[in-house]
């Protein structure tokens, strides 16, 4: 596949997650071994789980929309960087319901196998920043680490 194929099939993987939902069709663009790897989450996930977790974001905030900010690739790679938007509506991994519109950065590294099926995801969200305009306080790791 070429790197603008790559480019096109990460950004049409982030409109049916993130943005639409519809993730039977997402997982179409994902190879048989794929696995979903977060910062946020500590563990890697196989394809069944990441619906599971896009499921779970989704109910709590329905809102939700993700912006491509950039999007670069090279050889069997691409990077994302991507803005998320949205409220809170019901209380998802200890964040609480919140009127306020969150917006915060996610910077994805994608591998495509040579069919030019996604075989890993790995993101970092930046939740320090969540947690600010939350109100919330510091995690001690982000204490620490600007100590």
């Amino acid at each position: 596949m070429t790197l603008e194929e790559n480019k096109k099939t990460a950004r049409r993987h982030i409109d049916l997650t993130w943005n639409k939902g519809h993730l039977a069709l997402a997982e179409q663009l994902q190879s048989k071994d794929f696995i979903y790897r977060s910062a946020l989450l500590g563990n890697s996930l196989p394809a069944s789980d990441f619906v599971l977790f896009i499921q779970k974001v989704r109910h709590a905030m329905p809102t939700l929309e993700a912006v491509v900010e950039e999007c670069i690739a090279e050889g069997e790679r691409v990077v994302t960087w991507s803005t998320l938007l949205g409220t809170i509506e019901r209380p998802v991994d200890g964040y609480p319901v919140s009127d306020r519109v969150l917006s915060y950065s996610v910077v994805a590294f994608w591998t495509f196998n040579s069919s030019g099926e996604i075989r890993e995801i790995c993101t970092l969200l930046d939740m320090e920043n969540v947690r600010a305009q939350l109100g919330l306080e510091r995690t001690e790791q982000a204490h620490s680490a600007l100590a």
